[in-house]
């Protein structure tokens, strides 16, 4: 029996045309299931719709038992809230509103507009519904996630912590909540490579029910039991890993063309001889009943329609053209910034992929945005060798100068003309939402502006902070072939290992400050899997002094 079941569900955004129709599936006790899809096509919608939290315009939607929600966004919307606050919204429902009441009740007595009787009231609410066991309970999953004591939850700010802590202690919390079902909307987002197969180990040993949404790749092939695809406004089911998912999906892409070719072609040869059974007729009329029967066989054939086609690929054609540098790009000497590690030296050369990594908070984005000269160092220089231009892909697509504006005028203020904009926008899949401003786009379209402008402004020297974290799949790829191609040079922050993979070396930061020259991937996997060891890994430096 199904835990989750999804029936012909239909919705469109207020306003807006419909974003998907007729999507059917099932989700079994103890799956652990991913929703894949193109960017914006509604993969989070869906699990809004599951929570509660959106209504679907038709269909039915039901999961059974005790629900746990895990939004894209938690923690990260706003920095002012405490622990307690961000942890009330993946609580039960009826949990989040007694303690929503507790904390209103408490700002209510701080200024005097409560007596007393209020918050009483409130708190025993909160007990009689188990608040003070759940208390309990984050308070050993913050132990286990939080590299600094908490000692209030209701005071704490979310702030205090890292996206990596928040994230890892949200999760921490809900895999070990023994809910029925977890409903997860990215959950690997900000986390580092080692807390990412910590996530991998906890999904595997959680008995919940649990449908994601993920881009991870190789998450995705750890985890996933089954791939429900949304695409084409309608969705499919892969029974398996997503390791054979692209196979699989490549099979059903030729057999639905084949379908619709075997369509094409019968309906063609019922209506030649539907033709030649007219002109039959009308020699002899005694021809007249096939050729009827003929016409009314062919029209029978055309009013039930043809199969469905294949859905056409999102087709994202990245074009990261570049252009030559000197041979020493950026050169680094006893370099520090932020007090966050120790000094080091090191030069990147033209042409190289360079990857930064590390546990969270270690200060390689600090160090991304001294190299575009956002920051100044603390301790030491950085030079920049002639003819570099230096491009920047911040990692929470934080672009002052794109709030407020269209997607279209954003790449017209690049380009020489109305339609070279408009495909452009069409090359990275974003040509429907022209009209749209940044800030209404999802997470995915604007990390492919982002990249859009990257590439419009003809950089040699591209400066990228995860820059797959939001981008789907296809997107991902197509971003990886660009940069395969592309002239010039590239130093980058990612936590995701496919991406990485296709790195040349690595710079690790560690938590106590030490900075490592890996030369390799595999040298590089190791060390994060170890990073309090990496000295034992064999071929890695030490940059720091």
């Amino acid at each position: 029996m199904s835990t989750i079941v999804v029936s012909e569900l239909d919705y469109a955004p207020p306003g807006g045309d419909s974003l998907f129709f007729d999507i059917s599936f099932g989700i079994a006790k103890g799956d652990h299931a991913a929703i894949v899809g193109p960017n914006g096509v509604g993969k989070s919608t869906v699990l809004r719709i599951l929570s509660g939290d959106l209504q679907a315009d038709s269909g039915e939607a039901s999961v059974g038992g005790k629900v746990l929600t895990m939004t894209q966004d938690v923690g990260m919307s706003n920095p002012n809230d405490t622990l307690r606050e961000m942890l009330l919204q993946v609580a039960l429902p009826e949990m989040r509103s007694a303690g929503e009441a507790l904390v209103a009740a408490e700002k209510a007595m701080a200024d005097g507009s409560d007596d007393g009787m209020g918050y009483a009231e409130a708190l025993t609410d909160w007990g009689d519904l188990g608040g003070y066991e759940l208390e309990s309970q984050w308070a050993a999953a913050a132990e286990r996630s939080v590299k600094t004591p908490v000692d209030d939850f209701s005071t704490r700010l979310v702030s205090e912590l890292s996206g990596g802590e928040r994230k890892r202690l949200v999760l921490d919390l809900l895999l070990s909540s023994g809910a029925d079902v977890l409903l997860l909307d990215e959950p690997d987002n900000y986390l580092d490579i080692p807390t990412r197969v910590w996530l991998e180990e906890q999904i595997n040993a959680c008995s919940s029910t649990i449908l994601m949404v993920s881009h991870d790749r190789a998450l995705l092939e750890r985890v996933a039991t089954k791939i429900v695809v949304l695409e084409g406004s309608t969705c499919w089911v892969h029974g398996g890993s997503y390791e054979t998912f692209p196979e699989e999906r490549a099979k059903r892409q030729a057999l639905m063309g084949d379908a619709v070719k075997r369509w094409n072609t019968e309906e063609r040869r019922l209506h030649k001889h539907m033709k030649v059974m007219k002109v039959r007729a009308a020699q002899n009329f005694k021809n007249a009943t096939k050729a009827n029967a003929a016409e009314t066989r062919w029209e029978k054939f055309v009013a039930a329609g043809p199969p469905p086609p294949p859905v056409a690929d999102q087709n994202i054609h990245v074009n990261l053209r570049g252009a030559d540098s000197a041979r020493r790009v950026i050169n680094m000497i006893d370099l520090s910034v932020g007090d966050l590690f120790f000094p080091f030296s090191d030069e990147v050369h033209f042409g190289e992929r360079l990857g930064l990594i590390g546990p969270n908070g270690t200060g390689k984005t600090h160090l991304l945005r001294a190299l575009s000269g956002e920051l100044e160092p603390d301790l030491g220089t950085i030079a920049l060798g002639p003819r570099t231009s230096v491009g920047t892909f911040t990692q929470i697509n934080d672009r002052p100068d794109f709030v407020g504006r269209e997607a279209f005028d954003i790449v017209r203020q690049r380009i020489s003309d109305d339609e070279k904009a408009m495909k452009a926008l069409a090359r990275y899949g974003l040509a429907g939402h022209a009209r749209h401003d940044f800030e209404t786009l999802s997470g995915g379209q604007k990390a492919r502006l982002e990249i859009l402008g990257l590439e419009l402004e003809g950089h040699n020297v591209l400066l990228l902070d995860e820059p797959t974290d939001n981008l789907d799949i296809e997107s991902s790829e197509a971003l990886e072939q660009a940069l395969d191609g592309f002239l010039g040079t590239v130093v980058a922050v990612s936590h995701d290992r496919t991406f990485l993979e296709r790195l040349d070396r690595f710079v690790m930061i560690n938590d106590d400050g030490d900075v490592w020259g890996l030369p390799d991937y595999d040298v590089a996997l190791a060390a994060l899997s170890d990073p309090a060891n990496v000295r034992s890994v064999k071929l890695a430096k030490q940059l720091s002094s």
